[in-house]
């Protein structure tokens, strides 16, 4: 009668498939909550046989989470396992196959994790997700196929990772309505890279996003009111104009060449941002000695006029020029600004270096008088 149930192979073990199957033919509750199974090279091979058979009998008992994870396998998930009216949460992980030409049902499905699986043919991926008419997460990691389209009527949390090394004149769209959550890491060479449809996203994550022919990442972001961004200036285009009209909280890195023109264009673009965060996280730098350096905007953007009240600055490195001119121009022009915090990149064990750092801003007019200064000196 227990509810969730775990295997998990070790290779001193004999008889695992049949532990495995015997447990699951005796389990007698109406309703099986989990089944984790972590099966290993030498289980595969000499014991387990058909994966099909071990989750049939699982899917049989209309089990709600299955989580398939190989470590070191082979493992064919067949297209026959892809009908089950009670499924709710399918994770599959590591050299799992993916056979998905037949059609797919999986009406009750709400998560699902696809985290370097293969795919067996090319619309095994598009054939899956669109048999999930319920799905509300969807997590990707892995190498994509070259024209990754991702329609989902229902889906609110979306995570991709293509840890492909770049692509050529390859498409990667979204199509979800209701999306509200984003995160996207190392998408590379792409002709078009698009977010459809995305009125409702409220916070993205994006990082690593470069040499995409189009501008279209970054207007598709128009909504969010919570951004990350971890990208270069020198390697994806920036669309211009006021596009980020419900954005209120921004965090930037700072590791990347020319961060700054992202972040003037950013502040332009951005008139109700309340919080702004710059860090490195210990990130390596790249190289920021270029020819291009800081420029102040013609004009005060409008958020700093009205609007920023929190900017903290994580891994702030005074030493830099750059640095030193863009904290200036925040803290001289951030008229509603109420606490600034600064922490530095390096332990300053010294009071001397302390105050160095310190004394770049003694000279500052600070344009908010209730301003709360705070220098984290770890």
């Amino acid at each position: 009668m227990v509810p969730k149930l775990e295997f998990e192979f070790e290779s001193t073990k004999k008889k695992f498939a049949m532990n495995v199957v015997t447990s699951l033919l005796s389990h007698e509750a109406p309703v099986l909550e989990s089944l984790h199974l972590r099966v290993g090279d030498r289980c595969y091979n000499t014991e387990m046989g058909d994966i099909g058979v071990l989750a049939g009998i699982a899917f049989a008992r209309h089990v709600r989470e299955f989580v398939l994870v190989s470590s070191g396998a082979f493992v064919p998930f067949p297209s026959s396992l892809f009908y089950s009216a009670s499924l709710e949460t399918l994770k599959l992980e590591n050299e799992i196959e993916v056979d998905a030409t037949s059609p797919v049902s999986l009406k009750s499905l709400k998560t699902l994790h696809l985290v370097d699986v293969r795919y067996k043919y090319a619309e095994s991926f598009h054939n899956l997700v669109s048999g999930c008419p319920n799905l509300e997460e969807l997590l990707v990691h892995g190498d994509l196929y070259r024209h990754h389209i991702i329609v989902a009527p229902s889906l609110k949390r979306l995570s991709v990772y293509d840890s492909a090394t770049g692509r050529k004149n390859a498409r990667f769209v979204i199509n979800a309505p209701c999306l509200k959550y984003l995160k996207i890491s190392k998408l590379k060479g792409y002709e078009v890279c698009l977010i459809e449809n995305a009125c409702e996203l409220v916070e993205a994550d994006i990082r690593n996003v470069s040499e995409i022919d189009n501008e279209m990442i970054l207007e598709s972001l128009k909504s969010v009111k919570s951004l990350i961004m971890d990208l270069s200036p020198l390697e994806i285009k920036l669309p211009t104009g006021s596009i980020f009209n419900q954005l209120v909280y921004l965090e930037m890195y700072t590791h990347k060449a020319m961060w700054w023109s992202l972040l003037a264009l950013m502040l332009d673009s951005s008139p109700k941002l309340n919080v702004l965060k710059l860090t490195d996280c210990g990130s390596p730098r790249e190289n920021l000695h270029c020819s291009e350096k800081w420029s102040e905007p013609k004009c005060v953007p409008e958020c700093l006029f009205s609007q920023l009240e929190t900017f903290v600055w994580t891994s702030y490195d005074w030493r830099i020029e750059e640095e030193i001119q863009v904290a200036t121009y925040i803290l001289k022009n951030a008229r509603r600004l109420k606490k600034e915090k600064f922490t530095p990149t390096k332990k300053l064990n010294e009071l001397e270096q302390r105050r160095e750092m310190g004394k770049e801003f003694h000279g500052v007019v600070m344009a908010s008088n209730s301003c709360h200064h705070v220098f984290v000196f770890e």
